[in-house]
């Protein structure tokens, strides 16, 4: 268990005052990521068959939640780790256009998470997909996307502002562009976590891109599963945090795969076993759109937007003792 306990540390936010700020971001923050976006809200899934194939399997060693049910005896059923997968075999059987997509509100498990101020094994996040062409599968739509992202987040800083001047934490007024090897290439001698730290303490906020695939070390910058996002056209949006005196990734999202990234990068994991799977095999055969999409964390936006030091205080999870009685004893107030 690692904590981070800022010196001094002021909530500034009771309790409820924080619930309803809590309750204010979300909804405003959806509502308008949707209209700039051209994204309509869907309901989702908690949980899907394991024979599908549409399960995200992180960095492929995380186990998820499972079960079976009475009516389906012969079926695994999985807990979600995220929708990656299952937005982009929605967007085609609810009909979406090009240049329209969908968002959802996702709440999954991941149970074996390290648990620290930023990390729950509780995860909602908005999840969100949008159909492109296949000549809009370029770095150029990337970045695009990405600023339009920040500007709603910018755009919820000054929403947070009026109604909670004394709480809210100002973000910085850019978004920086940096890619994994250029990170490698400056700060060759720290590990992944001070790499994204040093960055995001000088520049503020960062889209780190071309997450998954080996660097010229022939060490990977972070794991990212093989049969969503394209390597080389994905990333993170990460910001410096100051109550933590960290990073703080907010989002992660990408252009997707198509059937030959897909192909070289089930090679590059050895995970060519999942081309038995029929989401695998839809994007074999270009049955799928082109998309691109991504999730938003609820919790880590709330938390950033407020100055949190917990995620524990924008979200009801679980945790160890020892780490809420350290945190009461400094102010931080678990839900």
């Amino acid at each position: 268990m690692q904590l981070i306990i800022p010196k001094d540390y002021d909530p500034k936010l009771s309790v409820r005052e924080t619930q309803e700020a809590i309750r204010y971001i979300r909804e405003t923050f959806q509502d308008e990521f949707g209209k700039q976006m051209n994204l309509s809200r869907l309901s989702a899934p908690m949980f899907v068959k394991k024979s599908t194939g549409l399960n995200d399997n992180l960095n492929g060693v995380e186990t998820p939640v499972s079960f079976t049910m009475q009516e389906i005896p012969d079926e695994t059923i999985e807990i979600v780790h995220s929708l990656a997968k299952w937005k982009r075999w929605a967007l085609r059987r609810f009909g979406f256009d090009v240049h329209t997509g969908l968002y959802t509100n996702m709440n999954a498990i991941r149970k074996d998470e390290d648990l620290d101020n930023i990390h729950s094994i509780y995860v909602d996040q908005w999840d969100w997909e949008k159909v492109i062409t296949k000549e809009e599968r370029t770095e150029e739509t990337l970045k695009k996307t990405v600023r339009q992202i920040f500007k709603v987040m910018k755009h919820m800083e000054h929403e947070v502002w009026y109604k909670y001047p004394q709480a809210v934490y100002h973000l910085p007024d850019e978004i920086h562009f940096v890619t994994t090897q250029e990170l490698e290439d400056r700060y060759p001698d720290l590990d992944r976590q001070a790499r994204e730290d040093a960055i995001c303490k000088e520049l503020g906020c960062v889209f780190l891109m071309k997450i998954g695939g080996p660097l010229k070390s022939g060490k990977r910058h972070d794991g990212r599963a093989p049969d969503y996002d394209d390597w080389e056209l994905n990333g993170d949006i990460l910001f410096w945090y100051e109550p933590l005196q960290r990073s703080l990734e907010v989002s992660s999202m990408g252009i997707r795969v198509d059937a030959d990234a897909m192909a070289r990068q089930l090679k590059i994991a050895d995970a060519e076993d999942r081309l038995k799977y029929p989401f695998h095999q839809a994007i074999m055969k270009d049955e799928l759109p082109f998309t691109i999409g991504g999730g938003i964390g609820q919790s880590r936006l709330c938390m950033l937007l407020l100055g949190k030091a917990h995620v524990g205080e924008v979200q009801a999870s679980l945790w160890p003792d020892e780490m809420i009685e350290r945190c009461s004893d400094a102010g931080i107030q678990i839900l």
